[in-house]
């Protein structure tokens, strides 16, 4: 009787303290393989009991994190930086129709330029396109507008290209900002661009975008974009709301301080320099010259004061009213952000108000109203 009782304490004692062992033994190490579980489970095996405890103690301790790779199927493992250098040859068709993603893995593949290798092989092994919710291309062109094609495998460059031509919905204003941008111009991706004009595929008033805004700051002096014009494509219609991520072509300049292509704006609508009218009927008129005060807004931060003269010059005031607060100017916005500029706004706006009442007493004088 008394060694029932003693092994029934033991096989209640001896997986409670496994458990404790491995909280101390985790609280340790940052690791949580299954192997450190082994190890703790190996003091006392003598029980199932104890191994089940041991595992449930684990899943709990691990849940959520990602699979081991020698779990994951051959797509999943391509996929996953963490698995280390993708292997040529090493996907599955099987896999490649069960991938087990919540996206398409051609979506996946394309949008990461580390993964374009596998992008190649997966079109090799069957991937179709009509999984994916959108065109590959835009996932990348929204994740990023121009990456590195020159350094990309010529296979790489012909799976991305197949992906332009296969697909109608790779036609979109995120992606003819990727094709044009200087990287792609530079590996030929440029080329696509022509090919849909010459297909028919960027007509006039007939797409959810305007290839004018969508081109490259760098694309508007281009063959192409003249070639664009005549065919009737108009800046009126870039100004207006783009279907796409990435910002129309004349904020995409004013970020980029790219100067050149802000002339190329505002010889064809010289307005722009006070005022950008709104995109969509509920959204407001923006101020070019307010909207280079806020952080962040430029890529080129040195550039913000050499950007403040420049659109001065060309017809915007400090003195302006901002359309969402009328009781602010532009000047009092740059003191209110306690923006780096806001003494050059100040400055330009005591000589703007100076210059109006010389102004105003030369008309008096000559009776014109």
């Amino acid at each position: 009787m008394k060694s029932t009782v003693v092994n029934l304490v033991c096989a209640v004692v001896q997986p409670i303290r496994l458990v404790w062992m491995l909280m101390f033994a985790l609280s340790l190490s940052a690791c949580t393989t299954t192997s450190l579980v082994i190890s703790a489970a190996g003091l006392a095996t003598d029980t199932s009991i104890t191994w089940a405890i041991a595992k449930h103690v684990h899943q709990k301790i691990t849940e959520g994190d990602p699979l081991p790779c020698i779990q994951l199927n051959s797509v999943q493992r391509a996929l996953a930086e963490r698995c280390g250098d993708f292997v040529v040859g090493s996907i599955k068709a099987v896999d490649v129709e069960f991938a087990g993603f919540g996206v398409c893995p051609l979506s996946v593949a394309a949008r990461d330029p580390q993964f374009w290798p596998v992008l190649t092989e997966l079109m090799q092994k069957g991937a179709r396109l009509q999984n994916c919710q959108q065109s590959p291309l835009v996932d990348l062109a929204q994740r990023h507008p121009c990456p590195d094609f020159q350094n990309a495998s010529p296979a790489s460059l012909r799976s991305i290209t197949s992906l332009a031509q296969m697909d109608g919905r790779a036609v979109h204003h995120d992606v003819l900002r990727l094709l044009s941008c200087p990287s792609s111009r530079s590996a030929g991706l440029d080329r696509l661009i022509d090919r849909w004009m010459a297909q028919g595929q960027l007509p006039v008033g007939g797409l959810g975008f305007s290839p004018l805004s969508a081109l490259h700051p760098d694309h508007l002096n281009s063959p192409l974009a003249m070639a664009l014009q005549a065919q009737g494509h108009s800046v009126q219609a870039a100004l207006a709301a783009q279907d796409g991520k990435l910002p129309s072509g004349f904020e995409a300049a004013l970020r980029a301080s790219h100067w050149q292509a802000l002339d190329w704006w505002l010889e064809r609508r010289p307005e722009l320099a006070r005022s950008v009218p709104p995109a969509k009927s509920t959204q407001l008129a923006w101020l070019p010259l307010a909207r280079v005060l806020m952080p962040q807004f430029l890529e080129r931060p040195d550039s913000q004061a050499d950007m403040v003269n420049f659109l001065v010059a060309r017809g915007a005031s400090p003195l302006q009213v901002l359309p969402s607060d009328s009781s602010k100017t532009i000047q009092a916005y740059a003191v209110q952000l306690k923006s780096p500029v806001a003494g050059l706004m100040e400055q330009t706006a005591s000589a703007q108000a100076s210059a109006v009442v010389p102004a105003m007493t030369v008309l008096a004088k000559s009776g014109q109203p």
